[in-house]
């Protein structure tokens, strides 16, 4: 426990030193380079569908979340088209610098608190570095473990933790894609199903249609999946509408839970493997402040 503390309260003071390290490069970049500028960005929100963009807060922005996702709409009229069984993600989202921010969130699925740090590493230029490129990490504490159920059960049981590398292009003003080489581990986990430590490769991209609506997809294959797991890789479509105010994001996908560890590694529903079944309706809305 004691050495856990030490390693995350390092990982924050080292992300916190890159980041500063990183405005004053750019800085740097641009009074040494003024014809090279800084594409603009690839995404317009935060996330694509479910997995992270490259698109971060400005300095000192505060991002308000809330995340819905309506139960399975394969279930008909028995659970309401998936009204009886939502999940629901509230967030909060601090940019720290124009280069790096912070963020936890509560989600009904499991209980989980989830803290996020997302640190860009390098701008996509005009004429110049072909891509974006950020570091993205959360940590997930799982607090519906009960100690009563679970006498064994300590305080290390409940993390679970992924690392993404998110590398984004803007292709055209019409057409953005990300690729995000992506590490999971879970501290709990089900022997028979899955595994300890999990690695993804995910896909998603943009296209804009009008001036305020684009339509996006996500994928992400997972490479260390076990031959009788039952979760399948996680796909969704999605439609962002900019309202000026806000970006507001419509969602369909196989995954309903909306953390990282579980959307990539706990989707049951099939968009087509045996049948379409678990696909799930929602939305993300950001306020900005």
């Amino acid at each position: 426990m004691k050495l856990l503390k030490i390693t995350l309260s390092a990982l924050f003071l080292f992300s916190f030193s890159i980041a500063n390290a990183q405005d004053d490069l750019m800085k740097e970049l641009d009074s040494g380079n003024k014809e090279k500028t800084a594409a603009s960005a690839a995404f317009k929100g935060l996330q694509i569908c479910n997995i992270q963009s490259t698109k971060l807060p400005s300095k000192n922005e505060w991002y308000f979340l809330v995340s819905h996702r309506f139960g399975d709409l394969t279930e008909g009229i028995n659970n309401f088209f998936g009204l009886d069984n939502a999940y629901t993600k509230l967030a909060g989202i601090y940019g720290v610098t124009d280069y790096w921010s912070i963020g936890a969130s509560r989600h009904t699925y499991n209980k989980t608190y989830e803290l996020a740090s997302k640190l860009r590493l390098a701008n996509q230029q005009i004429d110049g570095f072909p891509v974006t490129i950020a570091l993205y990490n959360t940590m997930d504490i799982n607090t519906a473990l009960k100690k009563v159920e679970n006498p064994d059960l300590m305080f290390n049981n409940r993390l679970a933790f992924t690392s993404q590398l998110l590398i984004s292009r803007k292709i055209s003003e019409s057409i953005s894609l990300e690729a995000n080489p992506i590490y999971v581990h879970k501290n709990l986990y089900e022997p028979t199903e899955e595994k300890k430590d999990q690695f993804l490769f995910a896909l998603g991209g943009r296209a804009k249609i009008s001036k305020r609506i684009s339509l996006n997809m996500d994928y992400a294959a997972n490479m260390s999946k076990v031959s009788n797991s039952p979760n399948h890789n996680p796909l969704s479509f999605g439609m962002d509408i900019d309202t000026g105010g806000h970006i507001f994001q419509l969602v369909v996908s196989n995954s309903q839970a909306m953390n990282d560890v579980a959307y990539f590694t706990n989707g049951l529903g099939t968009w087509g493997n045996g049948g379409v079944k678990g696909i799930f309706f929602g939305f993300n809305m950001y306020r900005v402040f």
